[in-house]
């Protein structure tokens, strides 16, 4: 099982990077595989993070995948909610990273 982790910046600044290194994450996967982005280690994003993560999404239902976020720190999903995205990118299993467990 597969895990991207976002490190912890994730702005305006380094989000072209990142959403280049997820959709690598996402080609690297096995047949079937849901794409997870551990968050908990986020502590310095903006409204970009957000966007990241909603490519990150449709870049895995375009592939047929299954999306997961983990350890959304509670700015992450209360910033997503306030857009109006919170239900897409933050999934049940936003709690624990695997990691963690």
């Amino acid at each position: 099982m597969a895990t991207f982790t976002l490190p912890a910046t994730a702005t305006l600044g380094e989000t072209p990077a990142l959403a280049q290194s997820v959709e690598a994450a996402l080609a690297g996967l096995a047949a079937g595989e849901p794409l997870r982005v551990d968050a908990s280690a986020l502590s310095a994003f903006d409204t970009s993070a957000v966007a990241l993560l909603l490519h990150a999404r449709r870049l895995a239902s375009a592939a047929g995948r299954g999306f997961e976020l983990l350890g959304a720190p509670p700015k992450l999903t209360q910033l997503a909610s306030l857009y109006g995205v919170g239900e897409l990118i933050v999934s049940s299993s936003s709690a624990t990273p695997a990691s963690a467990a």
